[in-house]
């Protein structure tokens, strides 16, 4: 199992880094939303639905966000001009924050069902749209500072793990994910912290403040556990493992991008904020 793992993920590696530093940035659009797309038909199993109406879902949704790059080139750093914060994509990404910080914890709280209806489309949607409108939109600030936004999560997984495996007693969330634990958030907040600081200093940031820049990683990793659990719910809800089997060993897209789906959108938006509050 570990071999597949690691064979696996150093595969997505080969793809993902030349795709990151070397694709036009509306070719890149267009590779996100194929991908968006996978995601959208295993989001279809967790609503329940057929094998017919999953493809349905993941095409129209891989079309729909290729339609939104055709349409909108200079939203997405693809046109004659670079214009990110147009009202539609603050629109995506205000609600997309809204769900997160506050729908989401009532939702981990109550431990909702998805259902397999309307609602459970929307929500997807909601999930899936502003993660593909935010993967595109921070690469506008360069293919490595968007692999360092990943890297934020994937420190969060990693020390949240070593943490939680050397320290863990209290559980975060036991019904909905035994193994999280209390210590390992705490150590998936420090490893970011430690990060975001060695970042700041590589990439010669001075804005915002070190306090707000603490505070805003410390927000970040919250929300990129609450990304976890919410699909660790559904997941349990749905009576599946893992949300599909595309990825050996490491299950499916959705279980790649979990902590993503609510972290980037997050971190565009504040990115955009903060940019119009210097202009």
């Amino acid at each position: 199992m570990l071999k597949t793992r690691v064979i696996t993920a150093l595969v997505l590696m080969a793809l993902l880094l030349p795709s990151i530093f070397l694709l036009p940035q509306a070719s890149w659009a267009i590779l996100v939303a194929a991908f968006i797309g996978v995601a959208a038909w295993e989001w279809g199993a967790l609503l329940g639905w057929s094998g017919r109406a999953r493809r349905i879902l993941g095409g129209l949704t891989a079309l729909l966000c290729t339609g939104l790059a055709l349409r909108f080139p200079d939203a997405l750093g693809a046109g004659q001009t670079v214009d990110p914060a147009q009202t539609w994509v603050l629109v995506f990404y205000g609600v997309s924050a809204l769900f997160w910080c506050l729908l989401i914890p009532l939702w981990l709280k109550h431990k909702w069902a998805l259902g397999g209806g309307v609602v459970g489309v929307l929500v997807g949607a909601v999930v899936l749209l502003p993660t593909w409108l935010a993967m595109v939109q921070l690469r506008i600030l360069g293919p490595a500072v968007l692999l360092a936004i990943f890297a934020v999560v994937w420190m969060a997984d990693i020390a949240a793990y070593f943490s939680g495996k050397a320290f863990g007693k209290r559980k975060l969330a036991p019904s909905i994910s035994p193994g999280k634990t209390w210590e390992g958030a705490a150590g998936a907040a420090l490893g970011v912290v430690i990060y975001g600081i060695v970042v700041r200093a590589a990439f010669a940031l001075d804005a915002p403040a070190l306090p707000l820049w603490i505070l805003l990683l410390l927000g970040v990793t919250a929300i990129s556990i609450i990304g976890d659990l919410y699909e660790s719910l559904l997941k349990r809800k749905a009576g599946i493992k893992d949300s599909s089997n595309v990825l050996p060993g490491h299950g499916g897209v959705l279980d790649r991008i979990d902590s993503l789906t609510s972290t980037l959108p997050v971190v565009a938006l504040l990115w955009l904020l903060l940019a119009s509050s210097k202009g």
